[in-house]
């Protein structure tokens, strides 16, 4: 992509990348119950059907809104980049690198209208009736404890690739994590709290009851929080070059405004003599090594809900 991508077009992915997953996450517990009565096999057909599509989703739309699909992770990015301005000394950032408060809305409004028809497009194709609301409650503190885990989880993966310069190993990590989370978590890890809303409005295998919603959506805000705690705790405050949200027009793991994967002699790379015919030009920057080389030791941005510039379930 080239050229700053606008909000509306940011929020309207990002409504219809959540529409999609809530949509796979639904759709797949339908088809499961289907075809079998065995708890295990169903979660398995469930949690096999979400990682493959998330997975999907993220490398798709990625490029475009950064692919979060999740308030969680959201208004962590949004946290983070406020702790990064605000921090002291040499972590002091003037400029915002993280959304914006309107940026964070119009992506709040998109995920949530988005899990919403998704959930109905579901219950469509199975033949489900429609904007019938859950009655499958899921209230105990055992589940509200595994939902803190799940998205502190969850949040800590996105943004530690994030500010480890790994944000190309996004789509098969978070899809993997939420994957293992089904089965780690006494919720099955709804971890998202868009997909929560989503869910009560359907009556099948993946729905919340109107009434367990928020205490679900409140224990994935404070895992939210607590993911952002870990990120610093592990990486420190964002520092003066990081950028903690996605940049849509750049390469996933590379520096904005440079070359992420600049071309390379095999000769003159492995000759430190010898000098190619743009006098070195065409050498990458020790900063930003070719793929093959490993990670670069430098923040780096990933696709995200900034103008010009990762569940999830």
């Amino acid at each position: 992509m080239s050229g700053p991508v606008s909000l509306g077009r940011r929020a309207l992915v990002e409504g219809l990348g959540t529409a999609a997953l809530v949509a796979v996450v639904v759709g797949a517990g339908i088809q499961a119950t289907g075809l079998s009565s065995d708890g295990g096999v169903r979660l398995l057909a469930a949690s096999l059907g979400t990682v493959f599509g998330l997975g999907v989703l993220i490398a798709l739309l990625g490029p475009v809104s950064g692919a979060h699909f999740n308030p969680a992770v959201t208004l962590a990015a949004w946290a983070t980049d406020r702790r990064g301005r605000r921090a002291p000394g040499p972590h002091h950032r003037s400029a915002p690198d993280g959304p914006t408060a309107r940026e964070v809305a119009a992506y709040l409004g998109a995920q949530t209208v988005g899990a919403i028809a998704g959930a109905l497009l579901a219950d469509a194709m199975f033949g489900a009736p429609l904007l019938r609301l859950s009655t499958h409650e899921r209230s105990s503190g055992q589940l509200w404890l595994g939902e803190l885990v799940a998205t502190a989880g969850l949040v800590w993966l996105v943004l530690g690739l994030v500010r480890t310069g790994r944000t190309h190993l996004a789509p098969p990590l978070v899809a993997a994590y939420i994957g293992a989370a089904y089965w780690f978590t006494s919720s099955t890890s709804f971890a998202n709290p868009a997909v929560t809303v989503g869910r009560a409005f359907t009556d099948t295998y993946a729905g919340i009851a109107p009434a367990s919603v928020p205490p679900f959506l409140l224990a994935q805000l404070l895992g939210a929080a607590a993911g952002v705690g870990l990120t610093t705790l592990c990486f420190g405050c964002p520092g003066p070059d990081s950028v903690p949200v996605p940049v849509p027009d750049s390469v996933p793991g590379s520096v904005p405004g440079s070359d992420p994967y600049p071309v390379v002699d095999p000769v003159v790379d492995s000759d430190p003599e010898r000098v190619p015919a743009d006098g070195g030009a065409s050498r990458p920057s020790p900063a930003v090594p070719h793929p093959s080389r490993g990670p670069a030791h430098t923040s780096a941005a990933v696709p995200g809900p900034t103008e010009g510039n990762t569940s999830h379930r």
